[in-house]
């Protein structure tokens, strides 16, 4: 008889465990004092074509002269201006100021950098965007998935992807997190343009 009601509860709790959705969104862990809430969605590349934008139309800045200790980059066939920590091309007798591409290299870093450590890498975080040093220089790069950065640039736009909404600078997806009480962004993504 204990046999049998041993094998009927233990059916009914799997059937329970199997047929509940789980709702493990959020995981707390504590080491070293630390708390740090995360809530844990997997994006990793996603194609442009699934990104929802919150405000349809994005400012464009713009300006009709870039300053005169502007360095010349070229990339990809295409002259770039960099000057007072943003880039710059030129379009239509202006100069629009876009994020830097990726493998975009400069001689010396903005005077505001933030060195960010995570999995092997370490990086240099400006205005939204990650360095690594190669050589003697500073190579713009694609943060490792995981990344945690404390503050975003202030042109970030809201998306959403799969009903889910994240923070967007570069094409680089950010989720909102908590790390001992302070707001903080995790790398969750990279936009692949079309």
């Amino acid at each position: 008889m204990k046999t049998l009601i041993k094998t009927y509860v233990m059916a009914s709790l799997l059937m329970v465990a199997f047929t509940t959705e789980a709702s493990a969104q959020t995981r707390r862990s504590t080491s070293n004092n630390k708390t740090t809430t995360v809530r844990r969605t997997t994006v990793n590349r996603v194609p442009s074509n699934r990104v929802v934008y919150k405000t349809p139309t994005r400012k464009v800045v713009s300006v009709r002269t870039v300053p005169n200790n502007r360095v010349v980059i070229k990339h990809n066939g295409q002259n770039y201006y960099y000057a007072n920590n943003r880039y710059y091309v030129q379009s239509r007798g202006h100069y629009v100021v876009i994020p830097p591409r990726v493998g975009f290299r400069i001689n010396v870093l903005p005077a505001n950098f933030v060195r960010v450590s995570f999995s092997n890498f370490n990086y240099f975080f400006v205005e939204g965007i990650f360095y690594i040093q190669n050589q003697n220089q500073y190579e713009v790069v694609e943060p490792a998935i995981g990344t945690v950065v404390y503050q975003l640039p202030d042109d970030y736009e809201k998306v959403v992807i799969d009903g889910l909404t994240y923070y967007e600078y570069a094409n680089i997806l950010y989720e909102k997190i908590q790390i001992n009480g302070t707001r903080a962004y995790e790398v969750v993504g990279i936009i692949d343009m079309e």
